[in-house]
């Protein structure tokens, strides 16, 4: 008797999913005997959905066997994020902690982790009027984002005073420029061996 042409149809498409994802070698690489049983032991046709599972099943357990699930990325590993709650958008989290994207985010988290970084930003500034810009650039983007015209969590960074932080900025580009002072002898005689 020959075989329900859907049930082949649905076959083929199994085995080329399986190929593509690399649980089964292609058809050139297997011997025509490994098909024949493959075909032989394969759901019959007007089968129900507990043998169709269970075939699948044995498939995955004869995979395993052949070690086609070794050295998987993550073997061995807990999975991540198994005891927390639903989150919609853990793709974008991920892909954000992965690639170690910043600037990214609602303006009450970013501007929160900018005033935490503050004098390391404005240190990478070299000229005093800079400074103050970058100071006042960032008091008028926390008075926009408490507006919440954007929408997001509340903003709780607090605007920063300009003087006392180009003040600040001042008094830390003073104390680099003392120590690299100091240092320079110490450099020359160690190089040099003189003085």
């Amino acid at each position: 008797m020959s075989e329900d042409p859907r049930q082949a149809a649905e076959r083929y498409r199994l085995d080329r999913r399986l190929r593509e994802a690399g649980l089964a070698p292609s058809t050139d690489e297997r011997p025509a005997a490994e098909e024949a049983r493959d075909a032989a032991s394969g759901p019959a046709r007007g089968s129900t959905s507990a043998e169709r599972a269970a075939y699948v099943e044995t498939a995955i357990q004869q995979a395993m066997r052949r070690g086609e699930f070794d050295d998987l990325p993550g073997a061995g590993k807990p999975l991540p994020d198994l005891g927390g709650g639903h989150d919609p958008d853990w793709w974008i989290r991920r892909k954000i902690e992965r690639e170690k994207l910043t600037g990214l985010g609602p303006p009450a988290l970013t501007l929160r982790v900018e005033h935490a970084e503050m004098a390391e930003r404005l240190d990478a500034i070299a000229r005093e009027p800079d400074v103050r810009e970058a100071v006042e650039d960032f008091n008028r983007r926390v008075i926009e984002a408490r507006r919440q015209l954007l929408g997001g969590p509340p903003v709780v960074t607090p605007t920063v005073d300009v003087e006392a932080e180009v003040a600040a900025w001042a008094a830390r580009r003073r104390a680099r420029e003392a120590a690299a002072t100091v240092e320079s002898p110490a450099r020359r005689r160690r190089w040099f061996g003189r003085r």
